[in-house]
């Protein structure tokens, strides 16, 4: 029987987890969150402990460490034979999941600037805890990889070809909540339309698209960072590049500055001045809360368009994440607007946040739990059997 595994998201301010047994059942999930200013640990199920760390001047790797003491110390590790990471970046190489060696923790490090949210924290936990625990097998699972197999037109940026190969291209992201969304998609939405023409909405703090057809990825909105596409609590999706030049040539304005402002001060968070949660927007009577919630509908709009039309049309529209699991209101705003292809929504089960939220005309429209967690746990669990056959 495979022993136990545990998955690790590693943030820059959180890192969440799951324990999983041999079979893929889910014994313990929570976060270890405010690493950088007061850190504790919070578990998504039960009661939550009061345990609190002291200060994790590490960030996440420090973080995780104190996690594992913390489980240890109330004997959930002793059937432990693997831990999984959720890598954001795999590069060119990477549709699958890997064990991870020193080889290919270098290689990861170099595609940092390509992630620079995610993938560092992710590595520098990796490294810590596998000095830590040397005989232990860790995985490495790759948000890119569900996109790898798109059609090379689909990778392709309209720029000079030798930059394409040298690995400036479309790669996507958010690729382990999508092949987790396609999984469920038969019992959803049905088997016929589960393999038809799908776009799914991830919108949560990150916000991305991806149209699926045959159950496999065919573009998305993402492209060669986390920064295009849709926009983001903080970030501010697709952009006119001549914007950052712009930026870049005001005096006193460094690349490090401009990045931060893409990344941390955009988005939601930007155009409102006031949060980059959609739950506080849409609870704010400002009229600056308001235009923000406005513009990430059209915004959200515009990338559904676009991907039906590279699609040449829908069958199914599904929302997940945080926004699209939980905001009835974003996800009514949209499909109010979707006439255009036949969506209805039944306001009901919308309100209820039903799987199914249609009105039995038109696309089917669904609501599907993210699971980034279950999917790397799985992932980890395949590539720990199969060690124990060598």
């Amino acid at each position: 029987m495979p022993d136990d595994q545990l998955v690790l998201n590693a943030g820059s301010a959180t890192v969440k987890f799951g324990l999983y047994d041999g079979q893929g059942r889910l014994r313990l999930r929570g976060l270890v969150e405010r690493i950088s200013e007061a850190p504790r640990l919070r578990l998504l199920q039960g009661e939550a402990p009061t345990e609190r760390f002291r200060p994790l001047a590490g960030g996440p790797a420090d973080a995780a460490e104190a996690l594992l003491a913390w489980l240890e110390a109330e004997g959930l590790l002793a059937g432990l034979g693997a831990i999984g990471h959720r890598v954001v970046h795999g590069g060119t190489h990477h549709a699958a999941p890997v064990l991870l060696d020193d080889a290919l923790l270098d290689d990861l490090e170099a595609l940092a600037t390509l992630a620079p949210l995610h993938q560092p924290p992710a590595l520098a936990t990796i490294r810590r805890l596998r000095a830590q625990q040397p005989g232990l097998l860790q995985v490495a699972c790759f948000d890119t990889a569900f996109h790898r197999h798109q059609p090379r037109v689909h990778q392709l940026f309209a720029l000079p070809r030798r930059l394409a190969d040298e690995g400036i291209l479309r790669y996507g992201f958010h690729g382990l909540s999508y092949a987790h969304v396609a999984r469920r998609l038969p019992e959803v939405v049905g088997a016929e339309r589960a393999v038809g023409r799908v776009v799914i909405a991830h919108l949560g703090q990150g916000c991305s698209l991806c149209a699926l057809r045959g159950g496999q990825s065919l573009a998305s909105s993402m492209g060669f960072t986390a920064l295009d596409g849709m926009m983001m609590g903080s970030r501010c999706g697709r952009l006119d590049p001549g914007v950052v030049l712009h930026l870049l040539r005001q005096p006193g304005m460094t690349t490090e500055q401009v990045e931060r402002l893409l990344y941390h001060d955009s988005g939601l968070y930007g155009v409102s001045g006031i949060s980059a949660d959609m739950r506080d927007l849409l609870a704010s009577d400002h009229p600056q809360a308001a235009e923000a919630v406005e513009l990430f509908v059209e915004r959200l709009l515009q990338e559904i368009g676009a991907l039906t039309a590279t699609l040449g049309g829908l069958d199914a529209l599904v929302f997940t994440a945080g926004i699209g699991e939980h905001s009835a209101e974003i996800r009514e705003r949209c499909v109010a607007r979707l006439g255009w292809l036949g969506a209805a929504l039944d306001p009901a089960a919308n309100a209820h946040h039903a799987p199914r939220i249609d009105a039995g005309t038109g696309p089917a429209l669904a609501v599907i739990p993210t699971d980034e967690e279950g999917e790397i746990a799985a992932a980890t669990r395949q590539l720990l059997e199969a060690s124990s056959r060598r």
